[in-house]
């Protein structure tokens, strides 16, 4: 068992974190269950894609330099199929799009420039390109050529590529298993009417949300007993389940704080503190390959927490890449009172014409208001220092969400 007493920034409970993380093993999945997973393997083309000269537009086959002013069309050339014909000087073959190009032809004349008479066509141009409307072998993909990067996410383009190319099944990382628990006597279920000092517990429904939208596979959701002998031993039982297991609740210096005293005697504590707000009460244990993340109990400070800390756990595990998505600068809106620590204020950050990212907080920031994270699709990095933050300045914020074009 390890204690620290010093408050870490958040970037060195980042490196303690990811120090401590191991890669989780691959599977072979269809591509049918492939969306959202994580490529664990580099990808590479097996065969060259088009495997033949397609045809780009509907149209007519023909030799570029064919000087005859008209030409016989000595057959069709539809998509899926072969015609076995040759086009020589002054004949053309009726093709269309996405069908092979017929043997002898080197151009595709679109049906708007030609004029059909009878079973000849005369060409309204005065000059057809060699490899005119025609996409070459390989034109997309060559063969060897690698299409997507292990650590990849792998969406609808990079599922549809790799059918594209006759894959069939791709190596992914196993999703993480995580178990998630709340602690506290006071909580109650989502309708159950409250009793005198009862809240109602969010933050295991926040989190599995947040987990299923990460792709981890929640294995069990729960509340943890308020004794310690009990809380341990259902830990120990989780831990055995489970890669990861986070718990909300319990994590401070009081006398009923049970999780701080539970983890303590299941492995090593590597983390307790951060000089981070909000979020300042913060466990970070190990019990052998398995992770622990002991998160604050005001559900800001517990989203906060998986979000700069777990997320990063959980994409080093898959070998998703970036880990950690790079901060951009901002141009603040308003002014911002910085506190003592280094502050995650939820934001709205919009791109004006000019590609200025520009940002504003959400309204007060308490760690137990919730509704400052509804709509946010920022961090805004906010330093301590003496004086307050001025319009205009420049901070740094972590992206949740797609950038808009305005202020929203």
């Amino acid at each position: 068992m390890q204690r620290t007493s010093r408050m870490l920034t958040p970037q060195e409970a980042l490196d303690i974190i990811l120090a401590h993380v191991q890669r989780l093993p691959s599977e072979e999945v269809g591509l049918m269950d492939a969306a959202g997973r994580v490529l664990a393997e580099p990808l590479y083309a097996p065969e060259d894609h088009p495997p033949f000269p397609a045809a780009t537009m509907d149209g007519y086959a023909v030799i570029h330099d064919d000087t005859s002013p008209w030409r016989e069309v000595i057959g069709e050339q539809f998509a899926g199929h072969v015609t076995d014909v040759t086009v020589t000087p002054g004949t053309a073959v009726r093709i269309t799009t996405g069908a092979p190009l017929p043997a002898g032809a080197d151009a595709v004349v679109p049906v708007e420039d030609v004029e059909l008479v009878d079973d000849h066509i005369v060409i309204r141009r005065e000059e057809v390109r060699p490899g005119e409307n025609v996409r070459p072998v390989g034109a997309d993909v060559h063969r060897g050529e690698l299409i997507v990067p292990a650590g990849t996410v792998l969406g609808p383009a990079e599922i549809g590529l790799a059918a594209s190319l006759g894959t069939a099944s791709v190596p992914v990382s196993r999703r993480p298993r995580v178990s998630v628990l709340s602690t506290g006597d006071e909580l109650v279920d989502p309708g159950q009417p409250l009793g005198p000092g009862q809240i109602r517990d969010s933050n295991r429904f926040m989190l599995v949300a947040a987990l299923q939208q990460a792709g981890a596979e929640v294995v069990w959701a729960g509340r943890g007993p308020d004794d310690v002998e009990r809380l341990t031993e259902l830990l120990r039982e989780r831990i055995a389940e489970s890669d990861v297991v986070i718990s909300s609740g319990g994590v401070s210096v009081g006398e009923r704080d049970l999780i701080s005293a539970a983890l303590r005697t299941l492995g090593t504590v590597h983390i307790e503190r951060l000089f981070m707000k909000p979020g300042k009460p913060f466990h970070f244990v190990t019990v052998g390959r398995t992770l622990l993340f002991g998160l604050p109990g005001n559900p800001v400070s517990a989203l906060v927490g998986f979000e700069i800390f777990v997320m990063a756990a959980l994409r080093a595990m898959t070998g998703q890449q970036p880990v950690v998505p790079e901060p951009v600068t901002v141009v603040l809106a308003h002014p911002i009172e910085p506190g003592d620590r280094i502050e995650y204020q939820r934001a709205i950050v919009w791109c004006d014409e000019t590609g200025t990212l520009f940002a504003r907080n959400t309204g007060p920031q308490s760690s137990a208001r919730l509704l400052s994270a509804v709509g946010a699709n920022a961090y805004l990095i906010v330093p301590p220092r003496a004086e307050p933050y001025r319009p205009g300045e420049r901070l740094r914020a972590i992206l949740r969400r797609p950038v808009h074009g305005q202020a929203r």
